[in-house]
């Protein structure tokens, strides 16, 4: 089931840095999040499909009930919370970009101070569930469906640039650019796969290579945005790129 969660909490900001008798109000702005309902799914790829040895084996996964942003996080959303813009590409609707997994942490931990909530980043089995249309999954081979340029903005359709969220069409639980526009952190650090079947996992303790990057992006060929593809970066690496959706 599909809910909207309308964050309408008022926090107060203190105007420079001594007189803390300044005051102003700032209001966030609304945070649509999806119900995911959940399940038992196959992660990873098959050898035969898989791009890289890191995306193999193909393995069971069983995942509790979880929220995840309908859209991923706009620069209008980043604003109110952080205070400045960080994007390449400036726009009130269009996704943040240019931050790292260490800044989305600092921006997930101002926002729940703000409205009580514990957002976070999805793990990297949520999202990939999600992204398959969790226990509504139609099996298409790309993320939302079976022709990716109707689906998600990549090489051939984005003129280069992201484009402002939820103007596509959503896959089958009504989430949005989750193949395309940017690409999206995840908590999870790198690690293997493993054949054993797991639940609700979390992605290795820690890593020399980094934390793990998933779907497409503006910029990408089409068959980036199979939903099992993943990627890794250092958490400190920003670029126009990548940004990120909120989970909870």
């Amino acid at each position: 089931m599909r809910t909207a969660t309308l964050i309408s909490a008022l926090f107060l900001t203190a105007v420079g840095s001594t007189d803390l008798t300044a005051k102003e109000l700032t209001a966030i702005p609304e945070i649509e999040m999806v119900d995911v309902s959940g399940g038992t799914f196959v992660m990873g790829l098959d050898e035969s499909v898989a791009e890289h040895s890191y995306e193999t084996p193909e393995h069971q996964v069983t995942l509790s009930d979880f929220r995840i942003g309908k859209f991923e996080v706009t620069q209008k959303l980043w604003v109110a919370v952080m205070g400045d813009n960080p994007s390449s590409v400036k726009g009130d609707d269009l996704p943040v970009e240019s931050v790292s997994w260490n800044d989305v942490q600092l921006f997930i931990e101002k926002l729940n101070k703000m409205t009580g909530r514990k957002y976070r980043l999805p793990t990297e089995a949520e999202w990939e569930y999600a992204a398959k249309g969790g226990n509504k999954s139609a099996g298409y081979i790309y993320i939302g469906g079976n022709n990716p340029d109707s689906e998600t903005w990549n090489f051939n359709n984005s003129e280069s640039k992201s484009h402002k969220v939820g103007i596509l069409i959503p896959n089958e639980l009504g989430i949005y650019d989750m193949g395309g526009n940017v690409q999206e952190w995840v908590n999870d650090w790198y690690g293997h796969y493993s054949e054993k079947a797991q639940k609700n996992p979390k992605g290795a303790k820690k890593s020399d290579i980094g934390k793990i990057i998933r779907g497409g992006c503006f910029s990408n060929l089409p068959e980036y945005n199979k939903p099992g593809y993943r990627f890794v970066s250092n958490p400190n690496f920003k670029c126009p790129y990548i940004g990120f959706r909120l989970a909870e």
